[in-house]
């Protein structure tokens, strides 16, 4: 079965987050995971991970990086407003559906 993604967040999009430990910080969306609902942004949620040498060329260490988020704790930001808005879905004339800001009315997809 073919992973759907998310309606709302999409990848490279900017979200602000609105719940948690990370409550306030502002990130683009790397990857959507739309099954479990979850999403990873650009330094948000930055965790480490212990790992062993192994491999060509890989070295051990301790890593830093993003892990995932709820969808439910994130908002998009509109690129316009620079605001956290609800988003409108828009019928344009030649049948296609766009995302728009409630807030100013801005289309969100290019």
């Amino acid at each position: 079965m073919k992973a759907k993604q998310h309606p709302v967040i999409r990848k490279d999009d900017k979200v602000i987050v609105r719940k948690g430990k990370e409550k306030g910080r502002i990130g683009t969306v790397l990857k959507v995971d739309a099954d479990k609902r979850r999403a990873i942004v650009e330094k948000v949620n930055v965790v480490k991970r212990h790992t062993r040498p192994g491999g060509k060329n890989a070295q051990g260490g301790i890593i830093e990086k993003e892990a995932s988020i709820h969808i439910s704790n994130l908002m998009l930001v509109c690129n316009k407003c620079a605001e956290p808005t609800r988003i409108e879905k828009r019928k344009l004339e030649d049948g296609s559906r766009v995302r728009a800001c409630k807030k100013c009315g801005e289309l969100l997809d290019d």
